[in-house]
């Protein structure tokens, strides 16, 4: 099993400084759309801004197609944040995933605390599902391997990029509607957004086929359910309700569950609607011959990927240290 390495705040900054030097990232911090190129490689990704506000999260009294854990709906207000255009790709992921591969396709020497970054387990399986690559979205990682590569782009380009709250993201999803879907209430409608039970073939499909919500988000629903931050409570909408909430974000050390959003290739309009919870399950590690199991890949969940989200405010270099340093936990 692969264990994790702990970088020192100084190794965190250096990254930092040297991003700044280079020009990796925006010194003004203008909050407008841009791309993201990834340094030493001809590949980058599209971000967009998400606007602060306060919406209603959650599924309104009455709505026939929610569970329990929609409600009650109530008010968040979040900061503003960019979000990834797209579900990260296997072009992006591979690169975190296979040093030599990574190596091989760069322009010259990966930066040190580059080099030195602990890799994913090289699965035993073919973890595209035989569904291929290309511009698809990568797939069947855990969420500790998701955050990982979050750290390692933070460590490529000098720039916190994270997982988005499950709050940031239905919010995000919403684009600003509080139907059911960021288009209204007609779930055929699906069909111009969304790869799901009903167009894709039952397989994953290239990203950026289908329209973008208001907000400029390819796929933020269906073709693979995306991580979140948050761990999963039920009830927890529950505690929220009668005033206005800010940030929310339900952290919590155990492994299981956590909170996944938006739908997957294989499923209904119900479960494409932005309200609609996931809960992260052991079974989909049922049939990883490893003990404990592996931290890194879920063998059975090929509809699970991720999207980053960067903060228009950024964390201090304790904070991020905290949310990359957290060490792999043992799975069942």
């Amino acid at each position: 099993m692969n264990t994790r390495r702990n970088y020192p705040i100084w190794v965190m900054t250096m990254a930092l400084l040297f991003a700044v030097a280079v020009g990796f990232v925006n010194k003004d911090n203008d909050f407008e759309p841009y791309q993201q190129e990834l340094p030493g490689t001809s590949l980058s990704f599209d971000m967009v801004p998400i606007p602060g506000g306060t919406f209603k999260m959650g599924s309104p009294d009455g709505d026939s197609f929610a569970s329990e854990d929609e409600f009650p709906q109530h008010e968040v207000k979040l900061d503003p944040f960019w979000m990834g255009a797209h579900e990260v790709t296997w072009d992006m992921f591979e690169l975190f995933m296979d040093k030599n591969f990574e190596e091989a396709s760069s322009t010259g020497p990966l930066p040190l605390q580059v080099d030195g970054l602990t890799r994913p387990s090289i699965p035993y399986l073919d973890m595209t599902f035989g569904m291929g690559k290309e511009n698809k979205p990568a797939i069947a990682m855990t969420q500790y391997g998701a955050i990982q590569y979050c750290r390692w782009l933070y460590l490529k380009t000098g720039i916190f990029y994270r997982l988005p709250t499950e709050a940031e993201w239905e919010y995000a999803s919403r684009a600003g509607s509080s139907m059911t879907y960021f288009f209204g209430d007609n779930a055929e409608e699906l069909e111009k957004y969304a790869w799901f039970a009903e167009n894709s073939n039952g397989e994953t499909q290239k990203v950026g086929q289908k329209e973008p919500n208001p907000w400029g988000l390819y796929d933020i629903l269906g073709n693979v359910q995306e991580w979140t931050m948050d761990h999963y409570q039920p009830d927890i909408y529950g505690a929220r309700s009668g005033a206005v909430v800010e940030n929310p974000w339900v952290s919590d050390d155990e492994l299981y569950p956590k909170v996944l959003k938006g739908g997957n290739y294989e499923s209904t309009a119900e479960e494409l609607r932005p309200a609609n919870r996931v809960a992260s399950d052991p079974e989909w590690k049922r049939i990883d011959p490893q003990i404990p199991k592996s931290q890194w890949w879920f063998p059975e969940a090929p509809f699970v990927g991720m999207r980053v989200v960067r903060p228009l405010t950024p964390p201090s270099e304790e904070e991020i240290e905290a949310y990359f340093g957290k060490l792999p936990m043992e799975d069942y």
